[in-house]
């Protein structure tokens, strides 16, 4: 693959490194109350087209032909939703007696309480030639979930931030989340024909809409004198992220492959990706929304901005050993 190919093909994660480095030569642009009125922009218009873009993709008509496999779907949502962020929380009871920057070990317990995302998963599944229905079925259903699962999750593990109450979080939620999620797949309805026939890129949309959610969150970042990262922080953290998902995705290995678990290999493939992968699209928005009023909210997203890229690397380079073991295992 060459140079020119491969950074067309990653330019998301290229967009991250690029907008985060715009918001430290210039964060007044994207301040609360500068030029770009992110208050308004991002907290209402922005949050509110990534879910009605989302609403419009779920392609929830497909859905049904998993529906039946409910033993596979309640172990990836557990999984995801209650022993991921357990487990982090307990990890990080250890970490806090370590010098690592305690706004970063937030950011971890963060990724722990994300939904799985609507895409990397269903992608990497299909690579491997796993059980792609159910990975699309697990991965909108777990996105569903999250909009009510994850921000309790978030405020029973670090609690909102002391400006905004627990109504108020909710309503604007309700708002911009799941009212625009419920249009889009009430728009999707009547012209679901035509959304098959052009496929519109609601991927890079999405992506498009994250990129300035957060530049404008690292804009107030920057803008803030009082908040420095350490690069000791930030390595260890990397370390821990690449390490919690090997192990997670091992043991959700060693639990799918049990004698009596039942799980086709196809249906491992499907449980190893959903079960560890965490919703970058879903999740800054939320973040957002829960801790609006934190002047280390950049900081806590710092882990899921590294999730993300960290996931899908972890992911591809899998690809092979996975679907070599699932061919040996289908023969």
């Amino acid at each position: 693959m060459g140079l020119l190919e491969r950074l067309r093909k990653e330019w998301f994660i290229l967009g991250i490194v690029l907008v985060i480095a715009v918001a430290r030569l210039e964060p007044a642009v994207g301040v609360k109350g500068g030029p770009l009125k992110p208050e308004i922009t991002i907290t209402y218009i922005a949050v509110s087209a990534i879910f009605f873009n989302s609403g419009l993709s779920l392609k929830t008509e497909e859905l049904t032909s998993a529906l039946m496999h409910v033993k596979l779907h309640l172990f990836v949502q557990i999984f995801t939703l209650v022993f991921f962020p357990t487990a982090i929380w307990l990890f990080l009871q250890l970490l806090s007696i370590t010098p690592i920057n305690e706004w970063l070990l937030k950011g971890l317990q963060t990724v722990g309480c994300m939904p799985p995302p609507v895409s990397s998963a269903v992608i990497l599944t299909k690579a491997v030639g796993g059980n792609e229905a159910a990975a699309i079925f697990n991965s909108a259903f777990g996105s569903f979930l999250g909009i009510v699962i994850t921000p309790l999750l978030l405020l029973l593990f670090l609690g909102s931030s002391s400006s905004v109450p627990f109504t108020s979080i909710f309503s604007q939620l309700f708002m911009t989340v799941v009212v625009p999620l419920i249009i889009g797949q009430i728009v999707r309805r009547y012209i679901k024909d035509w959304l098959e026939r052009k496929k519109p890129p609601f991927g890079a949309i999405s992506s498009c809409v994250l990129l300035m959610i957060i530049y404008t969150t690292f804009c107030d970042t920057f803008a803030n004198p009082n908040i420095d990262l350490d690069k000791f922080s930030l390595i260890i953290i990397v370390f821990i992220i690449f390490s919690v998902q090997m192990s997670f995705m091992f043991l959700t290995f060693l639990f799918s492959t049990r004698n009596n678990s039942s799980f086709t290999p196809a249906d491992t493939v499907a449980i190893i990706f959903c079960s560890t992968h965490k919703s970058l699209t879903l999740g800054i928005p939320m973040l957002k929304i829960v801790f609006a009023g934190y002047e280390h909210l950049s900081l806590i997203s710092v882990p899921l901005l590294i999730y993300h890229p960290a996931q899908i690397l972890l992911g591809s380079l899998l690809v092979p050993t996975i679907k070599s073991w699932m061919v040996s295992r289908q023969k």
